[in-house]
This record gives structure tokens, C-alpha cells and sequence, in this order.
């Protein structure tokens, strides 16, 4: 998705008045996950107004996280959090913006969307090169009722640096010790078998046109293009689809204030209706600013996509951050980001 999403936020947003009076908005400047690209799009067209502009380009989480920390834009965005440590030794402050998941799709003949059902450890041994044939005797154990063609199977992997492909390889490094060993996870690794897609378009692209193939994409990006999901296995041992209810039962989950940051993991996680890939996204920008008004733009936006904007998010299939966690965030804003003078850039 590697093109420029020109967008609109309200004029006046709170937090944008100087002392001396109304000051216009500044424009901003955001860049990095793929993931929250839809969400950002509708947020700020229901926003729009001529007095305030914002250019969020979607160029992957490591690309995102390499312009933040050089100062090129305002914000940036990943799916994977930082570490305190890392947070620490850029001077950046993290915060979630939405919850959503990771979905295996397909392109197999016959095949509707949710029919194929898998299991993590065949899905690793999928991407391992392990299983190459879509009526192989793992599969089909656990799709009795589904005729399986003997087909190829063509793997679909993200090319570039991705928080999106950070959180897939999370998950299969967590069910599959051999995938642990030989691949591990990370925003890049060396994938053993199958062909790469630049950008969340290109491999979602690629597995729309490749016959028998298997690759990965966002849950907002499966509903915008009725791509054919797969059901999952999760942890309680169920079968499950994506959908908001399973997003939003994985999260339940979530330790949101135990780490620096708000970066908790929504891998694996329990409950009979989870769903196992289950990511937030989050957003970096620096504890001191450079630019006052920048600043205040940047959370003035997120602030008013909290409050105006979760049902937007919600259709897009985006699960909002549950209020408490909103509350959080809004708290740190206070104490985490400042002036170079040292004053809170949010009241």
C-alpha cells in the first residue's frame, strides 16, 4: 500500500489554542503500519475541514519507526511496540490506537470464505514448506466435510519490513518449535518457501490472482475486498473465524498497563472465542517536540478518533480501545510528552 493517503482533521482541535488565542492547526506528517491505513483514511474524511491536513503514508511499521526516530514526520506507526528500553534510547513515547487481527486467506478452488479450517501447527508446517498440497492427509483430518483439489499450494509472504508480518511470525513461532528455531519472528525473516508481496496491496494482490494459494493480511483488509478467510484454531482448542467478537474476546485479555509503552501481546491468547492473532496497532511519536503545534495536532487527532471515530473503526473491522484504556492514554499524554521547555503539550 505503499502510496500517500492525503487527510483531513477538524479545525480547532482541543489542544491547538495558544496562549494568545485560536492558532491554526499545523500540519502533520505520519508514516509506517499498513494495518491502520483504512482507519486513519475514515477518521479524517469525517473530519475534514480546509484549516488542518494530515499525510499518513503506509510504508510498513519498520520504515514508520525508521522516520519517527530520524524526525522525517510527526508520528509514526507499527504493529509490533517497542520495547521500553528502545523506547527509552530514541526518546519516543508509544500509545495503541486500535485492536484488530491477522488472517490466513486463500484462493482455492470451490473453497468459501471460512470453510478451510486450520490448526497453528499446520499452518506453520504450511509455511515451513512442509505441506505442499492443499488434500494433504493434515488438512484434510480437519476439513472432513470440504473437497479438498490436490492442488499446489503457492505461500504469500510480506516482502517488506511489516509489524503485520511481526505478529504472524510471532504466532507461528509460539505454536511450532521448529518454526521457532529455523525462522523465529520479526518484521523481516527469511521465509523457507513461497513468493513475496510488497506491502499489505501486493501480497493481498498476489494471493487474489495465484490459484492454491495461502498468505496473510488484516482483518480490514479481508472485509474492504471479501477475501476467502480460513477458521483457526485457538488456544481453548475451537475453531474460530475473525470477526469483532473474537478480536475483542483475545483482547479481554490484555495487560494494558504492565509494560512501558502499553506494548502487551495479543498472541495466543485464552478463551473458547478468541482469536489467536489478535494485534493492537500502536503509534511513536517524541517525548520532547520540536514543534509544539505538531505536537498538539497529533493528539489532538487520535483524541477526537477515539471519541468520534470507534464506530467507523468498528465497520472497518477494527476493534476500538476499551474506555479505560482510552483513559490511560489520555493520562500519559500529559506526563510523556512535552516542550522542549518541559511543559505538557496536553491539558
Amino acid at each position: 500500500m505503499n502510496k500517500l493517503y492525503r487527510l483531513f482533521a477538524a479545525a480547532m482541535l482541543c489542544g491547538v489554542l495558544s496562549s494568545g488565542g485560536a492558532a491554526r492547526a499545523a500540519d502533520i506528517t505520519g508514516a509506517g503500519a499498513t494495518f491502520p491505513a483504512l482507519a486513519y483514511e475514515k477518521w479524517a474524511a469525517i473530519f475534514k475541514t480546509s484549516n488542518f491536513s494530515l499525510t499518513y503514508q503506509a510504508i510498513g511499521s519498520g520504515a514508520g519507526i525508521k522516520q519517527i526516530t530520524t524526525r522525517i514526520v510527526d508520528f509514526g506507526a507499527s504493529d509490533v511496540p517497542m520495547s521500553a528500553d528502545e523506547l527509552s534510547g530514541q526518546g519516543l513515547f508509544q500509545f495503541p490506537t486500535l485492536i484488530g487481527g491477522i488472517v490466513p486467506v486463500v484462493n482455492v478452488a470451490g473453497v468459501a470464505p471460512g470453510q478451510i479450517k486450520l490448526s497453528g501447527e499446520v499452518l506453520a508446517d504450511i509455511f515451513l514448506g512442509k505441506i505442499t498440497q492443499w488434500n494433504d492427509p493434515r488438512i484434510a483430518a480437519d476439513n472432513k466435510d470440504v473437497k479438498l483439489p490436490g492442488q499446489p499450494i503457492v505461500v504469500v509472504y510480506r516482502a517488506d519490513e511489516s509489524g503485520t508480518a511481526a505478529v504472524f511470525t510471532s504466532y507461528l513461532a509460539q505454536i511450532s518449535p521448529e518454526w521457532k528455531r529455523n525462522v523465529g519472528a520479526g518484521k523481516s525473516v527469511r521465509w523457507p518457501v513461497g513468493v513475496g508481496g510488497q506491502g499489505n496491496e501486493g501480497a493481498s494482490s498476489y494471493v487474489r490472482r495465484l490459484q492454491g494459494s495461502i498468505g496473510f493480511v488484516e482483518y480490514a483488509t479481508v472485509m474492504q475486498n471479501a477475501m476467502t478467510h480460513v477458521q483457526l484454531k485457538n488456544r481453548d482448542g475451537q475453531f474460530v473465524s475473525p470477526s469483532g467478537p473474537s478480536l475483542k474476546a483475545a483482547a479481554a485479555f490484555a495487560s494494558w498497563d504492565a509494560a512501558k509503552g502499553f506494548g502487551t501481546s495479543l498472541v495466543d491468547q485464552p478463551g473458547k472465542e478468541s482469536w489467536p492473532i489478535t494485534t493492537a496497532t500502536f503509534v511513536l511519536l517524541h517525548n520532547v517536540q520540536t514543534s509544539p503545534e505538531r505536537g498538539r495536532s497529533v493528539l489532538s487527532f487520535f483524541n477526537r478518533a477515539y471519541t468520534d471515530g470507534a464506530q467507523i473503526a468498528s465497520e472497518l473491522g477494527y476493534v476500538p480501545l476499551p474506555e479505560n484504556v482510552v483513559n490511560m492514554v489520555r493520562a500519559a499524554w500529559k506526563t510523556e510528552v512535552k516542550d522542549s521547555a518541559g511543559n505538557s503539550l496536553w491539558q
